[in-house]
């Protein structure tokens, strides 16, 4: 403890801190409020001012710092197939809503099974565009789960072989997590030209059923169009039934004596 003259000749008494007091860590991320067009419009700003002139910005162009204030929300995407991609790297706001980390995981697996078809939809134009695509998102209130809503941003990006095959994004939710896994509902999506007047690509609803259509039944064919068939041979008479039991004076009549007078008549 030390002591100071103050104003008017008074004592200001200074305490040291005492190794036995016991403080309050603060989370910032706790009391910062999200702001999801914030968020969403500064990723946008970042990937607008890496193109110098070009359509698409490449990957190796991505650097954290660049993106500090987004970086818990961010997540870089390569595509496996049409329509499919996953994680290459994702922010730690993803990690929190699936309880796990993400990194290799489909995107998918962040939405619910009912909106899984339109997201690949959308992504797929993400990449054959190429262009930009920008959706609303919802996690329903459920039981130790309150309501999400949030956003999701992706832009296209190209990969070391000069394709289109990677994407810069990012996912901001609304609200307290609660009980992890977080899925959502794709409620709204909307889509955007690389270059501003530019033609878009829409969405198409993916293919379901068999590749080919049915055919239409019509009918059986008229007689004149029935080709000829070969002929079965005709069928062999049934046997004739057994006679009926004759009488006796009959069966006696059907024998015949031979003898040296009566000989057997010749075949």
């Amino acid at each position: 403890m030390s002591e100071d003259l103050g104003q008017n000749g008074m004592h200001d008494v200074v305490h040291p801190l005492r190794h036995n007091d016991k403080g309050k860590l603060l989370h910032l991320a706790d009391y910062e409020t999200v702001q999801p067009d914030r968020i969403v419009g500064e990723l946008r700003g970042y990937w607008e001012g890496l193109r110098q002139g070009r359509a698409i910005p490449a990957r190796a162009d991505i650097e954290p710092r660049g993106i500090r204030r987004a970086l818990d929300y961010a997540f870089i995407l390569e595509r496996i197939a049409p329509g499919a991609a996953r994680f290459r790297l994702a922010g730690r706001h993803l990690i929190d809503l699936m309880g796990m980390e993400v990194r290799g995981m489909p995107i998918c697996s962040l939405l619910n099974t009912s909106s899984r078809g339109r997201l690949s939809d959308v992504l797929e134009t993400v990449f054959r565009g190429p262009q930009i695509a920008e959706m609303r998102i919802e996690s329903p209130a459920s039981y130790g789960r309150p309501q999400l809503t949030g956003r999701m941003l992706f832009l296209p990006l190209r990969s070391d072989l000069g394709d289109v095959t990677r994407a810069l994004g990012c996912l901001v939710a609304e609200g307290s997590v609660g009980q992890s896994p977080r899925r959502f509902d794709l409620i709204d999506d909307e889509v955007f030209p690389v270059i501003p007047g530019a033609k878009l690509l829409e969405p198409s609803a993916s293919a379901t059923g068999f590749g080919e259509p049915a055919r239409r039944w019509r009918g059986a064919p008229p007689a004149s169009a029935t080709p000829s068939r070969p002929e079965r041979p005709p069928a062999e008479p049934a046997p004739a039934a057994p006679a009926a039991a004759a009488t006796p004076e009959e069966r006696r009549a059907r024998f015949r004596v031979i003898g040296p007078d009566n000989p057997p008549p010749a075949p």
